[in-house]
């Protein structure tokens, strides 16, 4: 059996040094923290070797030896790495499970390989729990080195239908990108959540029992997912008596960059995002030391199962152009880095154990491979029944005052993706206009310039 160096126990290091351990994996762990490697071993049932130095960790693996990196991305990984590699031989495997930058993935690959040594950076989705107990496990590298290690990272994924939800996704920062995405993809539907709950309780004035149950409804239907689950969740959860936690709770929205770096990459690589942008902007708004004078927002006064029906609508239907954002970003990474990434296959390793696991991806896993999802024939007929609702409900936010840029994101996507003509032919002839750029016409190849 393969025996495992296990470097960091934070909250996701400990979680799946628990998990490993607990299926009987031969393990070693070691901090930087001794504290903190001390009170992991106070809390573990005969708990696994604690090496008190790098050296001592690998000296008591098996080789070729399989070091695991649990540590804060960046610097933090580099300055392990360097540590580390010394005690090193050709041969030996480094697995990178933190949210490190698929940029720095790439060049560790490299630099590591130099050296006969394989480096994998893999995306971990599902948090603490998901360490614990199976995550969604997205795996770039070296394919041979994969193989070799498939049984420990089988041994974290979650269980979703007869298969484990993990996957070799690519060479070396493949699975660090697609684990990017994911997040981005994160923060776009936690933001529309956001959004429609807040068109809940200030647009429709519904108490919060009934917001609970309405999201308890939709986990059951086509919206379902761990987000609408965990929000039907927290909508019923009191600080005080009569007082619910989610009024308490700061409006400020933290960000660990996962979602910056996914809105840069597509940037860098010529795709569309805007939803995935929406999020990650009104993040940004949140965290302002200062946004103006209270606004009172006019109820629409239509309460009832009507406005529900149609939120549900929308909502779906910016779920899904959400997916098509990140799926088209992944496949044009893959086109541009050359990591042939099976994008069935990361729908499939999504349906369980990460944070937008959501019953919309098993439909999304068998329509992805004939192109685009918003063309194919599962989905024509859910945005064309969505498409009213949808409108209705992005209109009465805008009426009320009530921002809502994601919603309003992937409507605008929707519409700019289906539309046979988009206006920006007159931003061609500015350009050509005030700058010579030269233009293309619709009834003869060739470049032109206007009669300026």
């Amino acid at each position: 059996m393969l025996s495992l160096g296990l470097i960091g126990l934070g909250a996701m290091g400990r979680n799946l040094a628990w998990n490993l351990h607990g299926q009987g994996i031969p393990l070693s762990v070691h901090s930087y923290d001794a504290a903190e490697a001390a009170r992991f071993c106070a809390e573990t049932v005969a708990p696994p070797f604690a090496a008190a130095s790098l050296r001592e960790l690998v000296s008591s693996l098996a080789c070729p030896r399989t070091v695991f990196l649990m540590v804060t991305a960046g610097a933090p990984v580099d300055a392990v790495i360097n540590d580390l590699v010394p005690l090193l031989d050709a041969g030996d495997i480094v697995i990178d499970g933190g949210n490190s930058h698929f940029e720095d993935t790439r060049r560790r690959v490299a630099a590591l390989g130099a050296q006969g040594i394989d480096y994998l950076g893999v995306g971990i989705s599902g948090g603490a729990a998901g360490a614990r107990h199976g995550a969604s496990v997205m795996v770039g590298g070296k394919l041979a080195a994969y193989e070799h290690t498939r049984s420990l990272f089988q041994a974290l994924a979650a269980q979703c239908g007869a298969t484990k939800c993990e996957t070799w996704v690519g060479p070396d920062g493949a699975g660090h990108f697609v684990k990017m995405v994911h997040n981005g993809i994160e923060y776009a539907l936690m933001q529309l959540i956001a959004e429609a709950w807040r068109f809940m309780d200030e647009g429709l004035g519904m108490p919060r029992d009934a917001q609970r149950k309405t999201f308890e409804a939709w986990s059951s239907g086509p919206l379902a997912s761990y987000l609408i689950d965990i929000t039907a969740e927290i909508l019923g959860v009191e600080d005080t008596p009569g007082v619910y936690l989610v009024d308490v709770v700061s409006d400020r929205a933290v960000q660990k960059g996962t979602g910056r770096w996914t809105v840069e990459a597509a940037l860098a690589l010529g795709v569309p995002v805007p939803t995935i942008c929406a999020a990650v902007s009104e993040r940004l708004v949140s965290a302002l030391p200062a946004r103006g004078g209270a606004t009172v927002h006019a109820k629409s006064g239509k309460a009832g199962d009507d406005w529900i029906a149609a939120l549900e609508q929308a909502l779906y239907a910016s779920f899904l152009t959400t997916f098509d954002q990140g799926f088209r970003l992944l496949a044009a990474a893959s086109e541009a880095y050359g990591w042939r990434v099976d994008l069935a296959d990361v729908a499939r390793v999504w349906q369980g154990g990460c944070i937008i696991r959501a019953a919309l991806l098993a439909d999304i896993e068998g329509a992805i491979g004939s192109g685009a999802l918003l063309a194919a024939p599962v989905f024509v007929a859910r945005l064309v029944t969505a498409e009213t609702d949808w409108r209705r409900v992005v209109n009465a936010c805008v009426e009320a005052g009530m921002t809502a840029p994601a919603l309003s994101s992937a409507l605008a996507y929707y519409d700019s993706m289906r539309a046979a003509r988009l206006p920006t032919s007159l931003i061609q002839a500015q350009r050509d206009r005030f700058g010579a750029h030269g233009f293309e016409r619709v009834d003869r190849p060739g470049r032109f310039n206007g009669p300026w």
